[in-house]
């Protein structure tokens, strides 16, 4: 994938894209509380076990790896 087309722009508007970006799948992802009134026990897991998952790897590449 070729992303030179990302150079020609502002930096400052990259960053107010991707901040902006980010905000939005927040938003939609909390946002999903509104229109379920249950959930499945199995998917509440599921989810749970995924940002788990996210968390530990985050923790790991961000602050374990570089410190060794």
């Amino acid at each position: 994938m070729n992303l030179d087309f990302l150079l020609e722009y502002n930096p400052v508007l990259l960053a107010l894209g991707a901040t902006l970006f980010t905000w939005a799948v927040t938003a939609l992802g909390a946002g999903m509380v509104f229109f379920f009134k249950s959930i499945n026990k199995k998917v509440l897991n599921t989810m749970l076990g995924f940002a788990a998952g996210v968390m530990i790897a985050a923790s790991f590449w961000s602050l374990l790896k570089p410190s060794i």
